[in-house]
């Protein structure tokens, strides 16, 4: 295997999210940025949900053994990241991601004046220079997936919005970063739509994410919906197991629709990239509710046709024509 292969196995994960990374109409320059923002999530959580390619190679290439577990390769994915930072440019003054809670900043290793050791990485190097990106962002990233390794269940939704904070809104503010549109309110509303698209990947992958233990579902919503564990854990879904998908479905869509004003606010190209990420939500909450809202049988996917014709509507919304 040749050091770039597990890199490519990790990109190529793409084809499958809900929304377009890096289209083709975007720049090319834009393009390669996003792809190298989301190679590193990708990397990160592959980590934290023990999904890396069979090997070990990128445990090698992160200076680990193939055999470490999640907590030892996240630290060695700090180390790595430190190097990416190494000489970077000062932050820039758009409000950064705030500081991960719980394990303290990874100390510089010896020889973090190295260049980056995974593929991964080195490519994300180039990004982090070009638009003078801060560390915040991804370490929140990373701290993220050490809060899956610790926390298996969330009390409240204010819990679960608190993880989003980690896990999913870093990304949309890197987006608006590499695009050079980050505001305070663009924020804001980028957080809300990458909240809600964190939500729905957690309502498609009920039954993949209790496979591993854990559940995004707030235990207070599970319990005033009369759902229990053992439920969740059945071929299909019952009565009660719907209502409370549904429920969460809804306040998903609603974080959508708190977000679009971000769709409306820029122009061009970046428009035509964030109408894809809002419609593939949006799409991907169409599916849920085709689906009945059962989730358990496997995680109920948008069409093209379903998600085209949510662009459109998306769209059209943005230009202020209904």
């Amino acid at each position: 295997m040749t050091p770039d292969a597990p890199a490519r196995t990790t990109l190529d994960k793409a084809a499958d999210e809900n929304f377009p990374v890096a289209p083709f109409f975007l720049p090319r320059a834009w393009r390669a940025d996003l792809m190298a923002v989301y190679g590193f999530a990708r990397l990160v959580d592959d980590i934290g949900d023990g999904d890396l390619a069979p090997g070990g190679a990128d445990a090698r290439l992160l200076g680990a053994r193939p055999g470490d577990g999640p907590h030892a390769l996240l630290d060695a994915l700090e180390t790595d990241l430190s190097r990416v930072f190494d000489g970077a440019p000062a932050t820039p003054a758009a409000p950064a991601t705030p500081a991960a809670p719980a394990a303290p900043a990874t100390p510089a290793a010896p020889g973090a004046s190295e260049a980056p050791a995974h593929p991964l990485l080195a490519a994300l190097r180039p990004t982090v220079r070009r638009h003078a990106l801060g560390p915040a962002p991804f370490r929140a990233l990373i701290e993220a997936n050490r809060q899956d390794q610790r926390v298996r269940r969330y009390a409240t939704h204010d819990d679960l919005l608190a993880y989003c904070e980690l896990s999913a809104n870093p990304v949309g503010r890197l987006v608006l970063a590499i695009s050079g549109t980050a505001t305070p309110e663009r924020i804001r509303h980028s957080d809300r739509i990458c909240t809600a698209l964190q939500i729905v990947e957690h309502l498609q992958d009920v039954a993949e994410d209790l496979r591993r233990d854990r559940i995004y579902l707030p235990a207070e919503d599970m319990a005033r919906f009369h759902v229990t564990e053992a439920d969740l854990a059945a071929p299909t879904a019952n009565a009660s197991v719907r209502a409370l998908v549904a429920y969460e479905a809804r306040r998903a869509r609603d974080l959508l629709d708190e977000g679009a004003p971000l769709v409306r606010s820029v122009q061009g190209r970046l428009r035509l990239l964030l109408t894809g990420f809002v419609a593939g939500g949006h799409a991907a909450l169409d599916a849920l509710r085709a689906a009945r809202y059962d989730v358990l049988p496997g995680p109920p996917r948008a069409s093209g046709h379903r998600l085209l014709r949510r662009a459109g509507a998306v769209w059209r919304a943005a230009r202020g024509e209904g």
